[in-house]
């Protein structure tokens, strides 16, 4: 049995939390693999909304086991608070969620130096979302990280003193006033120890091998990959396929199929290249009819027309198999869509992206398709769309060489069409 896996194809925000939900039922397992409470995965259904930031988004479906793998990094504080907020809904997440004794831990000192350092670097910020995540994950590779597993040692205390200190000495090369609060973080870790920690790599690989499906789900998305994103404004982890790899201990072999998601135009949250954004009343109507706001922060997005050029080199990286569409419905309202088909750099076309796109000066050319004007959230079948929906799907699917296998015309589970 080989495991599937879902990721963004942008800038993180595709949709990938209603997709997971929308495919577990298939599933034995949905494992998160990389990212921690930076992410911000929404679902609606029964007039709810909810939105996850640790637990994997399968959690709302019965019989189906959710794990956060050895990749993620966790806040207990907010963890906790997540799987109190989701037992509050009548749902028996302790039966539900394992979680890895691989996974790093976010200290609360770690959030600290993240605020830190973002504000030393003024007009030049990345755009953190200031959970602390990049300076856990700089632990992790320094080799001075701690872990999940590493609570149930009897020298977790003196371990978690020795990394303070660590972060004291770092936090003096700032001119930032802080405090550092331990008392709910150290109540929060007490009840970690009473959840399900499991060594994730042999749960994932012998649940394969006993011909159960699993879904791997990535957060963020491909184009701030550590490595293949728009660097430096990028994550600090692998959001592209090879990080299910990392992220849960899964050979290369046995990955299946890669849904990647990616919504009918693009945003971007924070700091960094976007080269088809829109600065003008349009992505203003854009912003405000997709409801761009950060599910985690609460930023306003940055909005723009799909960038077909980024979207080929994230299937390309990912080895998608699957694409799927997201919020075509908040295009309903335009009497022209635009899609990027390239860029031009120094008078030169280009159709690939360039290596520093922070940089570059990029004039976009664009195709332009006629608005369908029409309401797509009550269409049921791809055959009741309109014709420009479909002329703008059908451009899509020969530029990428891929099928448009789901697409969404609404943030419930109903919205949905299936080809």
């Amino acid at each position: 049995m080989k495991a599937d896996v879902v990721l963004g194809l942008q800038w993180g925000d595709e949709g990938k939390g209603k997709i997971v939900d929308f495919l577990t039922p298939d599933y034995y397992m949905v494992a998160r693999f990389q990212g921690g409470p930076n992410a911000g995965h929404s679902l609606e259904f029964n007039d709810k909304k909810i939105v996850l930031h640790s637990v994997p988004s399968g959690i709302f479906r019965d019989n189906t086991l959710n794990l956060i793998g050895n990749g993620v990094v966790i806040d207990p504080v907010i963890l906790l608070d997540e799987i109190d907020a989701i037992e509050a809904m009548g749902i028996d997440i302790k039966s539900q969620l394992l979680i890895s004794k691989r996974a790093h831990l976010i200290l609360p000192a770690h959030k600290i130096i993240d605020a830190a350092s973002e504000a030393s670097k003024g007009k030049t910020k990345i755009g953190s979302t200031l959970k602390g995540i990049g300076p856990t994950y700089m632990d992790k590779t320094g080799r001075n990280g701690l872990r999940v597993g590493d609570l149930l040692s009897d020298k977790f205390n003196e371990r978690y003193e020795a990394l303070k200190k660590k972060h004291i000495n770092i936090l003096k090369q700032f001119d930032f006033e802080y405090k550092i609060d331990e008392s709910e973080w150290m109540q929060a870790i007490e009840r970690l120890k009473t959840l399900k920690l499991v060594d994730s790599e042999y749960e994932v690989n012998n649940m394969l091998n006993s011909y159960k499906r699993i879904l791997c789900e990535g957060a963020q998305g491909s184009l701030l990959d550590i490595d293949f994103g728009t660097y430096p404004y990028v994550t600090s982890s692998s959001t592209v396929c090879a990080g299910a790899c990392i992220g849960l201990g899964i050979a290369p072999s046995r990955i299946g199929e890669v849904f990647g998601i990616f919504k009918a135009y693009c945003t971007r949250v924070g700091s960094g290249a976007f080269p088809t954004e829109l600065n003008d009343e349009t992505g203003v109507k854009l912003q405000q009819k997709g409801r761009e706001f950060g599910a985690t922060t609460g930023r306003p997005r940055r909005t723009g027309w799909l960038d077909l050029p980024a979207l080929k080199y994230s299937i390309m990286i990912n080895g998608v198999t699957q694409l799927i569409m997201m919020k075509a419905d908040v295009l309903d309202d335009f009497d022209k869509i635009r899609i990027a088909v390239a860029y031009k750099i120094n008078g030169n076309i280009y159709k690939t992206i360039p290596y520093d796109m922070n940089h570059t000066d990029i004039e976009v050319i664009y195709k332009d398709f006629e608005g369908w004007k029409t309401k797509t959230s009550n269409c049921k079948s791809y055959k009741k769309l309109p014709q420009a929906f479909k002329n703008y799907v059908d451009f899509i699917e020969h530029e990428t060489g891929l099928s448009l296998k789901v697409i969404s015309v609404g943030p419930n589970r109903d919205e949905t069409i299936i080809r």
